[in-house]
């Protein structure tokens, strides 16, 4: 005897498909879908559909876009000397929600990651490059996670652009404020040394 109508089943099994969603997850959004009424429904297939159709890459830095270029790309007050290098899309709203910085971005489209057959190739590293020679960038952030892919990909940048004589600089890890020495490991806290400054 199954369990499930097979429409909730293969709702389950899609909704299992996205990241950070196990069974129980998937169950719980199932029911919220099927206790909500049909125009709440239809409401999030038509934007799950619109987003699908309507969002692409931007043709320059690889971020989220609803035309040619993105909207920071497209924004005349940004400082073009200032690049800022990160894995994702999401760590631009990241570091734009700071308000500390108004340069531009290239998204990479991940990280280095050998186990996972990711290497410079599968990532937007080349037209980083390229981008490099056609612009006026006179330092470069690397701003890639602060783990082990993260890393290899920050230094693997490094090398390919200090060559070129444009300063690469790395953005800051430490210790989160309100933490407590105690609970840090030993790399964060290393960071945190490392990265100190005169006060």
């Amino acid at each position: 005897m199954a369990l499930y109508a097979q429409p909730i089943v293969r709702l389950l099994e899609e909704l299992e498909r996205l990241p950070g969603i196990g069974p129980k997850s998937a169950q719980r959004l199932a029911y919220h879908i099927l206790r909500g009424d049909a125009d709440a429904a239809e409401r999030l297939a038509e934007a799950i559909v619109e987003v699908k159709r309507k969002v692409r890459f931007c043709a320059r830095c690889f971020n989220f876009a609803e035309d040619e270029l993105c909207e920071i790309c497209d924004d005349p007050r940004r400082d073009l000397s200032a690049l800022c290098v990160v894995e994702e899309p999401r760590d631009v709203v990241a570091i734009e929600r700071t308000g500390e910085f108004r340069g531009t971005y290239h998204v990479l489209q991940g990280a280095i990651s050998p186990i996972d057959g990711i290497g410079p190739d599968q990532l937007r590293v080349r037209e980083l490059v390229s981008r490099l020679g056609e612009s006026d960038v006179t330092e470069v952030i690397v701003a890639t996670d602060p783990d082990i892919e993260g890393e290899t990909t920050a230094l693997y940048i490094a090398r390919l652009i200090k060559p070129l004589g444009i300063r690469v600089t790395r953005i800051a890890s430490g210790l989160p404020v309100g933490g407590d020495l105690e609970f840090a490991d030993e790399v964060t806290l290393g960071r945190a040394l490392e990265a100190r400054r005169d006060m």
